[in-house]
């Protein structure tokens, strides 16, 4: 997962929609004032950093390297996380932690194998966290416009491995069946508003279309997604409801 992202650093900070203050609170009173928390595929901190005034601790973890930078840039004056470059494959390496939180990032891991590390290494009232889309996101309203100018490009979703795509798994399918099958999922709707400049922003974050994936094309994608946007919303706004569904997750009863 190292280089997918080359570039897309900071229009995943800027663009991407934080996961709004009543997720984190969910999250925070959840986990407790007193709690260490793994943010575990952190990116530039969308979770770890409203999150971090609330716990004790945030240790947050990602394998690109810009994205941490990133995070740390902008949590400059936020006390009490800690930036690690790793990935899930190093979770025994790993200053303890009490809970876990994944958002986006679940998908580009081998699910069930981190979830079985997770049994062995978290306490026996440790929670796992997953925020984010819920099951059925929807199509933000540009998308059907994206998907031509991506074709265009020869650009197409990267699936992850582990994703709901690849699989037909959603991640709570996979939850059901691990250690941390008692499940609990709230789903929190904002109405969001894009203009033009933050929707081309948003396409640099991703995956498939981040700046080093496009490498010389970039300023011929840029400007042909300027162009079909506006081709089909001469406005340049777009307004849509985001749903970010809390799922947390943890061990059955005995």
């Amino acid at each position: 997962m190292t280089d997918l992202f080359g570039g897309a650093a900071p229009y995943y900070a800027r663009y991407r929609a934080g996961h709004g203050e009543q997720a984190i609170e969910h999250l925070a009173t959840t986990f407790g004032p007193d709690s260490s928390v793994l943010d575990l595929g952190c990116g530039p901190g969308t979770v770890a950093i409203p999150l971090a005034r609330h716990v004790r601790e945030v240790t947050a973890v990602d394998p690109d390297e810009e994205m941490l930078a990133e995070g740390r840039r902008l949590a400059a004056e936020v006390p009490d996380i800690r930036w690690l470059r790793g990935d899930s494959t190093m979770l025994r390496t790993l200053p303890p932690f009490d809970h876990v939180v994944m958002g986006r990032s679940f998908h580009w891991m081998d699910r069930r194998t981190v979830l079985a590390e997770l049994d062995e290494l978290l306490p026996p009232d440790g929670v796992v966290a997953l925020v984010g889309p819920g099951r059925d996101p929807g199509e933000d309203p540009w998308e059907p416009t994206m998907r031509r100018v991506r074709a265009e490009f020869g650009l197409g979703p990267m699936r992850a491995t582990n994703s709901y795509q690849a699989t037909g798994e959603h991640h709570h399918d996979v939850l059901a069946t691990s250690p941390f099958r008692d499940l609990s999922s709230t789903v929190y709707e904002r109405r969001l508003a894009y203009d033009l400049d933050a929707v081309i922003g948003l396409q640099l974050s991703y995956s498939f279309s981040a700046p080093a994936h496009l490498g010389d094309r970039l300023e011929a994608f840029t400007d042909a997604v300027r162009k079909a946007l506006l081709a089909s919303n001469p406005s340049g706004r777009w307004e849509h409801v985001e749903a970010t569904e809390v799922l947390i997750a943890r061990r059955a009863p005995a």
